[in-house]
């Protein structure tokens, strides 16, 4: 038992917070934190106990041991913004633990059984995962921080600390574009085109580097030359789906991968539903691209509305029903977009109190050069090189007389091109293997474009 000398020390220890601890609580005003730590600062507190010595604790290692309880703690969840208090009712709610700082106070709120054991044991695992991230090359961004994104900080839950392979920056002018995983060479286009035009106007280009869409969009964001940002279900250096490391690399070099998971957690299902909210709340909107009933995008739709973000949607064919999540969207008030040129018209309205738009590239909009055939289609090894036209004066007479988007059976392309149907079965399949054309259901082709990424 702890004599009276002995504890008067520990109340004046536990009372003698420094001053970076306590400028790192957010404001009453609900502004950014006043003071930030970078991640290789050493500046700590001391920690005392009646049952503990005195251990040094950075203020990085709270934060991250706090991004560790809501990550863990989830209940494989996403926590979701609770509902709108009653203005007529008495506020006897107190503060949200989810917008705090301060991990002794978020577990006392949360009334955690052996709470000062539970508070080591996560700054034990959080000095781990720090060590881990600096081996592989990441860095972790602290709540408050300048490179922190900016729009985060207003969602109902925005993570303690991020971590990142690459630099994510404050986002100030960022647009999500999320969609099917299994989209259409339709969908797989608009989704890089969207991405491009995007891009080349200057905006981060965010999604999920997922297979489909997801994909599309960060390789139309790097062929604009743009930045763009991938928030991932996993540790930032967990690459899934495993097929896109290429991509993941690229991203990292052009903009960053980003996740509030420690490295080395592996993708779960219960994940993506929860870093849905973090693609919508770095963005200023969102567009959906092929989106079906159940898709995981309409999440992050319904994520953009609970956070006041913008919110639009691709039409698409209505016979396979892959686009009635993003027809239901409209029905309910969502924007209608087929081009950058109308998201950016849309976010200029939504948001012209403080929307700026970024310089622009003069020849990025509107310019189809690339996808009319001139820079070939790529596969997942080489989607930053530009392709080469198919040898022949103008190109392929198939791939000439091929509209993007739209399928042809054997005998269209016959009547069309005039070859006879073992030549043109030949040429096909060459065109095939080649990428340039993509076999679809019931025997027929599809043009696959300069941007149907697979």
């Amino acid at each position: 038992m702890a004599t009276p000398t002995t504890a008067n020390a520990i109340n004046f220890f536990n009372a003698g917070i420094d001053t970076l601890g306590a400028a790192m609580r957010r404001t009453s005003t609900g502004g950014r934190a006043s003071s930030t730590i970078a991640p290789a600062q050493t500046a700590c507190k001391t920690l005392v106990r009646a049952s503990h010595w005195r251990v040094p604790v950075t203020r990085e290692a709270d934060l991250v041991a706090l991004s560790l309880l809501w990550t863990e703690g989830a209940d494989r969840k996403p926590v979701r913004r609770p509902p709108p208090p009653d203005p007529e009712a008495p506020d006897i709610s107190g503060p949200d633990p989810r917008t705090l700082v301060d991990l002794d106070e978020v577990l006392a709120l949360l009334e955690v059984p052996d709470a000062g054991a539970k508070a080591a044991d996560l700054r034990r695992r959080a000095m781990s995962a720090l060590e881990t991230a600096r081996t592989n090359g990441i860095r972790v961004v602290l709540r408050g921080a300048a490179d922190y994104p900016n729009r985060l900080e207003s969602i109902p839950d925005p993570p303690p600390a991020l971590w990142a392979r690459g630099i994510a920056g404050p986002c100030p002018h960022a647009v999500a574009i999320v969609g099917s995983r299994f989209a259409t060479p339709h969908g797989l286009e608009v989704a890089f085109k969207l991405g491009q035009g995007l891009a080349g106007e200057g905006f981060d280009v965010v999604s999920g580097l997922a297979r489909g869409v997801d994909a599309a969009a960060h390789r139309g964001a790097l062929r604009g030359g743009g930045r763009t940002i991938a928030v991932l279900g996993c540790g930032a250096d967990v690459v899934y789906p495993p097929e896109h490391g290429q991509l993941a690399e690229a991203v990292a070099t052009s903009g960053a991968l980003v996740s509030e998971f420690a490295p080395g957690v592996p993708p779960h299902g219960w994940h993506f539903p929860r870093r849905n909210r973090l693609i919508s709340g770095i963005s200023l909107g969102v567009v959906i691209v092929e989106a079906a009933e159940r898709s995981g995008s309409l999440i992050t739709a319904r994520c953009a509305l609970e956070q006041g973000r913008s919110v639009m949607a691709v039409p698409g064919a209505v016979l396979s029903g892959r686009n009635r999540g993003a027809h239901a969207l409209m029905r309910d008030g969502a924007n209608v977009v087929e081009e950058a040129r109308d998201v950016i018209e849309l976010l200029q309205a939504d948001w012209h109190r403080e929307f700026v738009a970024p310089s622009a590239a003069s020849s990025a909009m509107g310019s189809d050069t690339a996808l009319d055939g001139l820079s070939g289609p790529e596969s997942s090894d080489s989607s930053l090189a530009p392709s080469r036209v198919p040898a022949g004066p103008g190109g392929d007479p198939i791939l000439r007389s091929m509209r993007p988007g739209e399928t042809y059976r054997l005998e269209d392309l016959a009547g069309e091109t005039g070859l006879a149907p073992v030549a043109l079965m030949a040429r096909l399949t060459r065109l095939e293997v080649g990428g340039w054309v993509l076999r679809v259901e019931g025997g027929r082709f599809v043009k696959a474009g300069a941007n149907v990424l697979r």
